[in-house]
């Protein structure tokens, strides 16, 4: 691995660990030219994953554009980065263990949405917002209105 630092072709590996449930690896790396520490990271390179907008065009998944989406629905909200990341894994592997090579949008976003309801109702609601485009306030007062119904079911059980 080239030196960030210095391009020396000469690194050695201080520590490795294994992250996202295995399936990748980090490792703590120093050059052995000027001493400059730096991290790397393997992962497995996975067929291409499309996703399908609404309006029909295609793009490439991307775990950190959806890890973003997340994190702004959670902001100023009591909702630790690690999991916000852990919901972008869960939903990245969810969408490439059903063997499909396109995803429609519409499937990842209910995806986000049912993590993020256990989580967070109110992240929930942002991200449902953005997500579902209210056309108008009576729609988005009836998607809040289902939220409370089954928070008081899951209270009364």
């Amino acid at each position: 691995m080239r030196c960030s630092n210095c391009n020396n072709k000469n690194t050695k590996v201080l520590d490795s660990r294994p992250i996202e449930e295995g399936a990748a690896i980090r490792r703590r790396r120093e050059c052995e030219k000027c001493g400059f520490r730096f991290t790397t990271f393997e992962r497995i390179e996975e067929v291409p994953l499309i996703v399908v907008k609404k309006d029909g065009m295609r793009q490439e998944f991307s775990r950190e554009k959806l890890t973003r989406g997340i994190i702004r629905a959670c902001e100023k909200r009591p909702v630790a980065i690690d999991t916000i990341e852990n919901i972008a894994l869960e939903v990245e592997k969810s969408l490439r263990n059903t063997g499909n090579s396109e995803v429609s949008s519409h499937i990842v976003g209910e995806m986000v949405m049912e993590r993020l309801a256990e989580v967070d109702e109110v992240s929930y609601v942002r991200f449902a917002s953005v997500y579902r485009q209210f056309k108008d306030i009576s729609v988005f007062l009836d998607e809040l209105k289902e939220i409370i119904k089954t928070d008081k079911q899951a209270h009364e059980e």
